[in-house]
């Protein structure tokens, strides 16, 4: 298997985001999204896309693992590792050789063994509180409602 960095298409992100049994977003938000990525990295098996992760965050403290998505016939496999070890060479090879930055994500439950094998830490640990998050959806709803 191989990684190729940063030719992932929209098209190509739909197809893999899928096969794992996530319900899609639109092609224009993969678009925007893609647009406003710091790096994607797709694996292959010669010319069959089997994986992808995309690399998000500010380039300097602060990175983020997301739509990290490998077809079942190949997990466990070791695309995953292929795929999570591009990533971290990548940062490796970009920011500057004294920093330390943080590399985040939100684990599926069936993931989380991958992670910790992987130096990952859960949260809450002995220093940090839980990870969370929050879905915002488009539009102002909350505005008209406060102007009713």
């Amino acid at each position: 298997m191989t990684v190729k960095t940063n030719s992932l298409s929209a098209e190509l992100f739909l197809q893999l985001y899928t096969s794992v049994g996530w319900e899609p977003p639109g092609i224009e938000q993969i678009e925007k999204a893609l647009m406003n990525t710091v790096a994607t990295f797709t694996a292959y098996d010669h010319d069959t896309p089997v994986g992808m992760v995309r690399l998000i965050g500010d380039g300097g403290m602060s990175f983020y693992i997301k739509d990290f998505a490998v077809i079942p016939a190949y997990q466990s496999k070791g695309a995953g590792t292929l795929l999570l070890n591009a990533l971290e060479d990548y940062i490796k090879e970009n920011i500057a050789p004294d920093w330390a930055v943080s590399l985040e994500l939100i684990s599926s439950k069936e993931a989380v063994g991958f992670y910790q094998k992987h130096g990952f830490e859960e949260r809450p640990c002995d220093w940090d509180g839980p990870g969370m998050f929050k879905m915002i959806r488009g539009g102002s709803y909350e505005i008209q409602k406060l102007q009713q």
